[in-house]
């Protein structure tokens, strides 16, 4: 599960994504763009309301509030949704369903290590040097008490035990063998397969859900940590 990530200043996203100067209005501090559940982050969707094709960024809440929610907070963490169970788990089915598919923009996404005993994060950016589009579904939940709209998204993680990069990361269960762990990886989303994420069919969206290759990276513990990255 990803519990730490760090998005694009606003013009790189206006740039690499093509989204236009309209869209989001400007909400950070190009110098604060860390991310954590339940702060406001930015993602990119298809325009609800363009009955052809375009895209839009939004700001949101990193953490899912689902259609049945009583308040915005939930108690228990949805910035995070198993692929696996996107078809009938209760707070993700509703937005898979409708194809309410978004990629969330991120320079770096950070990860726990365990390997010596302790946690070390351990920083994942492109090794092309290009921004992360990792795949998330998003949801617009009017909130009963005030009828104000609140948007938010979460973010796709798929089984990652046998990947040779991304099952070292989190703590082990000593219980369970390497093979069920249940380590998890995000999904990045090619540029070329953008469009089709955000506005194909739910079968055509599957078919995207896929590990990124170990030589997409560069990782390693985090610099303020005194170690430098390279390429695994």
């Amino acid at each position: 599960m990803c519990n730490r990530y760090y998005a694009p200043g606003e013009r790189e996203i206006e740039d690499f994504w093509a989204v236009g100067r309209q869209n989001p209005p400007r909400w950070w501090d190009d110098a604060l763009r860390e991310i954590f559940p339940r702060a406001q982050g930015p993602f990119i969707r298809r325009n609800p309301h363009d009955a052809g094709y375009s895209r839009e960024a939004v700001v949101g809440q990193w953490g899912l509030i689902p259609w049945f929610a009583k308040e915005a907070r939930m108690k228990y963490p949805t910035n995070n949704a198993r692929a696996e169970e996107l078809a009938h788990k209760a707070s993700f089915k509703q937005p898979w369903a409708r194809g309410q598919r978004c990629v969330i923009p991120a320079t770096s996404f950070d990860e726990p290590n365990w390997e010596s005993g302790k946690n070390v994060w351990w920083r994942f950016e492109r090794a092309d040097g290009q921004p992360w589009s990792l795949a998330g579904l998003w949801n617009a939940w009017t909130d009963p008490a005030t009828g104000e709209v609140r948007e938010s998204y979460t973010m796709l993680t798929l089984n990652a035990d046998a990947h040779p990069l991304m099952r070292r990361m989190h703590k082990p269960d000593p219980a369970l063998p390497a093979e069920r762990q249940d380590k998890r990886s995000v999904i990045p989303i090619a540029e070329g397969d953008v469009d089709a994420w955000l506005s194909g069919t739910v079968q055509q969206a599957q078919d995207l859900l896929r590990l990124p290759a170990a030589n997409q990276f560069i990782a390693g513990p985090v610099p303020s940590h005194g170690a430098s990255r390279a390429s695994p």
